[in-house]
C-alpha cells in the first residue's frame, strides 16, 4: 500500500471494506437475531400484522357505506335521487338495499378486485367525466351497460343475496310473474336480464325487459349544476 493510500484509510477510516447501507439493512432482516428472541420477533410479526390488517378493513369498510357511495354531487344528485323513489329504499317491511348491497361483493375474493376496479370511478369523479347532469345523461347508456354486464357474468351474484326462487312464494306474485320466474330458472337466465330498471332509471331509448315501471327522471331542480 502507497503513502497516498495509508492516508486516506487513516483519514477514513471504516470506509475501508464497510457495505453500504442498503447492504447493511438486508443483513440484519436476514441475519439471525443475537438481541432478540425468535419468539420476540414472531410476537412483533404478529402485531404488526394485525395492525395493517385492522386499518386495511377499517379503510375498506368506510368506503363501502351508502354515505361514502353518494359523498359525491355525480351520485347523489342523479342515481341515489332516483334509488330514492324505489321500493329498494323504503317499503313496507323496511328492509333496505343500500348502494353496496347491489353493487358491492360480500365475500372477501370478489370484493377487494371489485374495490380496486372502483378506484377508476374515483379517477372519473376527479377530472369531471360526470361532473354535469348533462355529462351523466351522455354517459348513462355506458355506466349502465357495464353494471349490467357484471351482473350478468356474476348471474346476478348481489341480487341473489337477498332474492332467491326458492324463497318466492306463488300467491305473492301474479301469474305472469311466476310463469316467468319458472321459465327463467329453466332457461338458466338471470334476475338482470329482465330487471334492469329497479332502482335506476333506464338510458334513453332502452325499455324494461320486465314490463314495471322505473323511477321516473330526477326534476332539474333537485340536480346541482
Amino acid at each position: 500500500m502507497n503513502d497516498d493510500a495509508i492516508s486516506a484509510a487513516q483519514a477514513f477510516p471504516g470506509r475501508r471494506g464497510r457495505p453500504g447501507w442498503w447492504r447493511r439493512g438486508w443483513n440484519m432482516l436476514t441475519r439471525p437475531s443475537a438481541r432478540y428472541s425468535v419468539l420476540a420477533l414472531v410476537m412483533l410479526g404478529v402485531f404488526l400484522g394485525i395492525g395493517f390488517w385492522g386499518g386495511f378493513h377499517t379503510a375498506l369498510e368506510a368506503s363501502n357505506t351508502m354515505e361514502f357511495c353518494v359523498s359525491c354531487h355525480e351520485m347523489k344528485d342523479t342515481v341515489y335521487a332516483e334509488y330514492k323513489n324505489t321500493v329498494h329504499f323504503s317499503n313496507r317491511s323496511g328492509v333496505r338495499a343500500t348502494c353496496p348491497d347491489c353493487h358491492v361483493p360480500k365475500d372477501w375474493i370478489h370484493k377487494v378486485p371489485r374495490k380496486i376496479r372502483a378506484t377508476g370511478e374515483l379517477y372519473a369523479s376527479v377530472m369531471g367525466t360526470i361532473d354535469t347532469p348533462e355529462k351523466f345523461e351522455a354517459r348513462r347508456p355506458v355506466l349502465a351497460g357495464n353494471v349490467w354486464a357484471s351482473m350478468k357474468a356474476t348471474d346476478s351474484r348481489e341480487c341473489r343475496n337477498c332474492h332467491g326462487m326458492e324463497g318466492m312464494s306463488k300467491k305473492f306474485q301474479t301469474d305472469t310473474a311466476w310463469r316467468r320466474h319458472k321459465s327463467a330458472l329453466k332457461s338458466g337466465e338471470t334476475c338482470i336480464d329482465c330487471h334492469k330498471g329497479v332502482a335506476h332509471r333506464l338510458p334513453s331509448g332502452v325499455k324494461n325487459p320486465d314490463g314495471a315501471d322505473t323511477p321516473a327522471p330526477v326534476p332539474e331542480t333537485t340536480v346541482s349544476q
